[in-house]
């Protein structure tokens, strides 16, 4: 399993942008945006594999990973 596979990535549509976004909560802000859906979740993939090569340059810890914490169904409980 590769390091980026242990953050969760969103993809969600934006009703203000109307457009795609793709963020990745826990590792950075921001992300990134488009109108098809397939090609924003490949963009996040590569954004946050850099994400993690730069921590590596840097030589500075990774944050907490995110995967694995069932947030979908936590979400879930709130709407």
């Amino acid at each position: 399993m590769s390091e980026s596979a242990r953050y969760v990535k969103i993809v969600e549509w934006s009703n203000e942008d109307q457009c795609f976004v793709g963020s990745c909560p826990g590792l950075f802000y921001g992300g990134c945006h488009g109108s098809d859906e397939k090609q924003v979740f490949a963009e996040l993939c590569e954004i946050v594999e850099e994400t993690l090569d730069l921590y590596a340059q840097d030589g500075k810890a990774l944050p907490p990973t995110t995967a694995g914490k069932d947030y979908a169904n936590k979400m879930l409980s709130f709407a």
